[in-house]
């Protein structure tokens, strides 16, 4: 007999669960593998931006700080537009709103090779974060519909695991698209952000056929599976805060809103300056770049692994703080081990995977306490927030940089607030159980 969560505790589910256990199998193998491939291309055309700079800057005049500009916009779109998305999906329907949110932004991802200067790229840059940024947060809550609280790690962490993967595979073919210079006149930069682009597009139609509202829409699902499902969510929902006031006011809320910004900025940080890091220690663009995949493979192996050990065992709030801790610890111990390649790489693996084991367990935790608009709302005010992390990160690493000539001050300062969301963290059981 599997278990759901009520009230902060585990209860014993009722007889249903044979049905439970098909409604489940079937919704992961109808809903996951598009949301997912969904989620490689969305951060495979956040990243890309970072390849096409080696020849889109000289091409279209732009200083650094344009171009550094420029590129943090996005995530002033981003944070601004998130609330107002997730609520568009919570009053629209899922199935819409996925959709929709996918053919704009695959659209707007591919209009960015229109940019002819530091003013156009800007602003493209500016409405690829706002057509992005419900996605996330929105797949998330939708997620939370239909996998009761003892699968949702495992399930959130195969979603998830869509973030390193596309780390593994973007530099490849980034690079290679790269290489298509001037067919119909366009710049390898330019093919690059149509070709990452339209796919998205092609997978908002897939959305709008294959996905339903919730589980009392899925015509694909047995009248047993279905009453299986809303079964679950009710006995889940018990405690849960249902309004956006009651919502923000929640000190759990803004606890986590804390911890996320602190792990986007030591996730962003190390993700946007790795190949840099590595190169300093003496290597070739084309090996700094082989070597920044590493950590993002073993990542999504054991992103999954931990995320399956939570799900059998519970603790979330205690792994969520490991997780954090080992991130920081990595850091650390790049930093120590500076003077050697393989072991300050095997530092930064296990930064990379402690930081990303993280996200399947910590979005576990919100739809335990926040229901209807206050989860909507919630989720993304939280995502929303948290992503402007992944402005702070990298400037706190480019900052300490031009300071002192090297990376190790700012790799500290990333691990520093990996260090204290560690402790945040750790904090949320007295808070949960004072609410």
């Amino acid at each position: 007999m599997n278990n759901a969560v009520a009230n902060g505790s585990l209860v014993p589910i009722p007889a249903t669960d044979e049905a439970l256990e098909r409604a489940v199998r079937r919704a992961l193998w109808r809903l996951l593998p598009l949301l997912t491939v969904a989620n490689v291309f969305n951060y495979l055309d956040r990243v890309n931006v970072s390849f096409a700079a080696l020849t889109m800057n000289a091409e279209l005049g732009l200083t650094a700080t344009q171009f550094g500009f420029g590129a943090g916009l996005f995530y002033a779109g981003y944070v601004l537009f998130q609330i107002p998305s997730n609520l568009g999906l919570y009053r629209l329907g899922a199935r819409r709103w996925l959709a929709g949110i996918m053919v704009v932004w695959g659209l707007v991802a591919s209009a960015a090779a229109l940019a002819i200067g530091p003013a156009s790229f800007a602003v493209l840059r500016l409405l690829s974060g706002a057509a992005e940024a419900g996605l996330t947060p929105g797949i998330i809550l939708y997620l939370s519909y239909w996998f009761p609280a003892n699968y949702r790690a495992r399930i959130l962490a195969f979603y998830l695991a869509a973030i390193p993967f596309s780390s593994v595979i973007g530099g490849p073919i980034c690079g290679l698209i790269l290489q298509i210079h001037k067919i119909f006149g366009l710049s390898g930069w330019r093919w690059m952000f149509i070709l990452e682009g339209l796919p998205a597009c092609l997978l908002g139609f897939l959305a709008w056929r294959m996905l339903v509202d919730s589980p009392a829409d899925a015509k694909w699902l047995a009248p047993d599976e279905r009453e299986a499902l809303l079964k679950i969510q009710g006995l889940e929902g018990g405690e849960q805060r249902g309004t956006l006031l009651q919502a923000f006011t929640d000190p759990r809320l803004l606890a986590l809103t804390t911890i996320q910004f602190l792990h986007v900025a030591g996730s962003i940080g190390v993700g946007i300056w790795l190949p840099q890091i590595l190169k300093s220690h003496g290597t070739s663009n084309l090996r700094a770049s082989m070597l920044s995949a590493v950590p993002s493979f073993f990542a999504v192996v054991l992103m999954i692994l931990w995320a399956r050990h939570v799900d059998k065992y519970g603790k979330r709030v205690l792994h969520l703080s490991l997780t954090l801790f080992l991130g920081s610890a990595g850091l650390v111990l790049s930093v120590f081990f500076r003077n050697s390649l393989a072991l300050a790489l095997i530092g930064i693996t296990l930064a990379v995977v402690g930081i990303n084991s993280v996200r399947g367990i910590f979005w576990t935790i919100p739809p335990q306490f926040l229901t209807g608009a206050a989860a909507a709302g919630g989720i993304a005010f939280i995502n929303g927030i948290g992503n402007a992390g992944g402005f702070a990160g990298p400037v706190v690493v480019g900052w300490l940089k031009d300071r002192t000539g090297s990376f190790p001050a700012g790799l500290l300062a990333l691990a520093g607030g990996l260090l204290l969301s560690s402790l945040i963290s750790a904090s949320l059981g007295r808070l949960q159980r004072a609410t």
